[in-house]
């Protein structure tokens, strides 16, 4: 059952990941360029920011 639960989100996060570049290529690469000028600091905050949503996320609905 669990982990019927962890594919299912798995799942989600691959249509939610492939929604941007599937409705604006030029949009997704532009924020992608943008990207890669980030320092390597920057871009952990951002992963950590994502990770502590994610984890409120579960804990709110758990």
């Amino acid at each position: 059952m669990a982990l019927d639960a962890l594919w299912l989100a798995l799942a989600f996060v691959l249509v939610i990941e492939g929604l941007f570049p599937f409705i604006s290529p030029g949009g997704w690469r532009q924020t992608f360029s943008r990207l890669l000028q980030l320092q390597d600091g920057q871009i952990r905050f951002v992963g950590l920011l994502s990770i502590l949503a994610g984890l409120a996320l579960v804990w709110t609905l758990f």
